[in-house]
């Protein structure tokens, strides 16, 4: 059973003979389905297939198996997406097969984190045919990320003037150049930011005595445990909408978030989050972190 089921509204799926329901109206229903053919390289010669059936608006379930000699679908797995609306990243990605199926982690350098971001990709049906056509890799593209969250909690905001947020932007752009230079070998720039560590570490060491952690700490977004694409977050809310799951009728919260510069929806069952969110209060919890390339010429 998949875990983020319920943050797009199956919580009330706790069974396989439920799950196995779920699948087969998913691949009824689905209203993008998509065709690749797969080649030696990912272990056989078959038709793959991948039906996208939605449950309310940008929400829903993806199925993915392969047609035998017969033309018989077999169901290999399934999971729950969002599907994003915004751009979150123009930097170069890779992208890397996991093991157990087929299924492909992404990898992004994005300067405003700070980190190598890794996400589960959603469109490797676009991917796959690239890799067939031997058409890799492919420059100009853009990153779709989105996330599924179980638990999260909502956060007043920080009161911060037009001089702050002036400061903020400038201490951002600073940062994110001297990263760029740290990246390319610069070892001036390595030094300041490890001084500019130092120095963030003591300041923090002095404050937390009469401070709370969450009103001198903005945003963050950090790994989470030991799987690669888990994140813990704390970021603002730039937009928000409520979702109904058409086939259960569970609430679901859609949030664009503004963490550490990167911007990306989430979405959270009602049941499973704590305050009520609105624009301006920030978002703090885990999340399981999707993403769609955009290719310049998409293929279909």
């Amino acid at each position: 059973m998949h875990k983020y089921l319920r943050a797009v509204g199956f919580s009330n799926i706790t069974s396989k003979k439920e799950l196995q329901k779920l699948v087969k109206k998913a691949v009824r229903t689905a209203s993008r389905k998509s065709y690749t053919s797969l080649d030696a390289t990912m272990d056989n010669d078959c038709l793959y297939a991948e039906y996208q059936a939605e449950f309310g608006e940008r929400i829903g379930i993806c199925v993915r198996g392969e047609y035998d000699e017969n033309n018989v679908f077999s169901y290999d797995y399934c999971f729950p997406f969002l599907r994003g609306d915004k751009v979150s990243s123009i930097e170069d990605l890779s992208v890397e097969r996991h093991i157990e199926k087929i299924s492909f982690a992404g990898i992004v350098d994005d300067l405003k984190v700070g980190i190598s971001v890794i996400f589960y990709l959603q469109n490797i049906i676009t991917y796959l045919k690239l890799v067939n056509a031997n058409r890799l890799p492919i420059h100009g593209t853009s990153l779709t990320l989105s996330a599924l969250s179980d638990n999260g909690k909502i956060l007043l905001p920080i009161r911060k003037n037009k001089r702050d947020i002036q400061r903020i932007q400038n201490y951002n752009y600073n940062k994110s150049q001297m990263l760029a230079a740290a990246k390319n070998g610069d070892e001036e720039a390595i030094e300041n930011l490890t001084m500019e560590d130092i120095d963030t570490y003591s300041l923090l060491q002095k404050k937390i005595h009469n401070e709370d952690v969450l009103s001198l700490v903005d945003t963050y977004f950090m790994p989470y445990g030991v799987e690669c694409d888990l994140y813990s977050i704390l970021g603002e809310i730039i937009s928000c909408e409520t979702v109904v799951n058409t086939m259960t009728g569970e609430t679901i919260y859609i949030m664009g978030l503004d963490v550490n510069d990167l911007v990306f929806d989430v979405c959270i069952n009602q049941q499973d989050l704590m305050g009520e969110p609105a624009i301006g209060r920030r978002f703090k919890g885990t999340v399981w972190l999707q993403g769609y390339i955009n290719y310049p010429e998409e293929l279909n």
